[in-house]
């Protein structure tokens, strides 16, 4: 009984600490963009907080220290030298927050212009889709083929871009949601690995159909103008039309021709023979009375 009481007691004073430990950690960077190879962000409020910056080589998933850039107080970190560390100059840059030893999970940064290693796009929505025009004669593509492709993330404003598609070129997103803000963000594949810095985060209003506003105005204005439309014309036809009507609505009649053999003889109205002919004196000739 009293290891056991001892052994939850260290448990509980573990979790503490570990939950201690946790609101001590720093907060991550926000808003990592790079502009010039100057890579900056906005700092913490705290004053003790410090940051250091990684960088990732081409096809290469291991992080490296920016020698100068190393547990530094301030929000900006001139990332120059890491072009010469990859082929074609194309990294992956992150920042990570320090305070009192504890780190900060690391937020990795985004270029507002397009190079070499970043994908030039613009964006146009239309109902229920956005398009993201992107050029397939891009640099990487001249030297890899159709190996080298873009990785086009999406999703809601506000919510985690979790979604995403592979595409060589240009590339439509259909099924959106009509009047919400949609955003993207595009990074250069090759085969299974990032390559370069990712663009940063761009979002569009994806309006309302057309066809779906003339249907309202159709529902809405449908109900009234019926009446006034059919009230007129079915007072014009009652007015105007009415011996023309009543020949539409006379039944048509005819007499089958087996009509009088389905009478017997002695109940048949009309009688059977002949009318008496009557005589009559032909005159040959005719004289002048004196």
């Amino acid at each position: 009984m009293t290891c056991s009481f001892f052994f939850r007691i260290v448990l509980i004073f573990q979790h503490r600490r570990l939950l201690l430990a946790l609101s001590e950690s720093p907060p991550a960077p926000q808003n990592i963009h790079v502009d010039n190879w100057l890579l900056t962000w906005t700092p913490a409020s705290e004053g003790d907080t410090t940051y250091t910056v990684q960088y990732s080589r081409f096809n290469n998933r291991k992080w490296t220290n920016v020698s100068s850039c190393v547990h530094i107080s301030s929000n900006s970190c001139n990332v120059t030298s890491t072009k010469a560390e990859a082929e074609h100059g194309c990294v992956r840059l992150r920042v990570r927050a320090e305070r009192r030893g504890l780190p900060s999970p690391p937020v990795e940064a985004c270029s507002r212009h397009g190079d070499t290693c970043t994908p030039d796009l613009s964006l146009m929505p239309g109902p229920g889709s956005l398009t993201v025009y992107l050029t397939m004669n891009h640099s990487l593509a001249q030297e890899y083929g159709r190996h080298a492709k873009y990785r086009v993330y999406y999703g809601k404003e506000g919510e985690p871009l979790l979604k995403y598609e592979d595409a060589e070129a240009s590339v439509t997103i259909s099924e959106l949601q009509e009047g919400q803000r949609y955003c993207v963000q595009v990074q250069y594949r090759y085969f299974k690995s990032s390559i370069g810095l990712p663009t940063c985060t761009q979002c569009e209003l994806i309006p309302e159909s057309k066809k779906d506003s003339n249907q309202t105005v159709i529902l809405v204005v449908g109900p009234i103008m019926v009446p006034v439309l059919l009230i007129p014309l079915i007072a014009y036809f009652l007015i105007c039309k009415s011996e023309r009507i009543k020949q539409w609505l006379r039944p048509p009649y005819e007499l089958p021709e087996d009509f009088l053999e389905s009478f017997p003889e002695h109940h048949l109205p009309i009688s059977s023979s002949s009318p008496t002919e009557e005589c009559w004196d032909v005159i040959s000739s005719i004289s002048p009375q004196e």
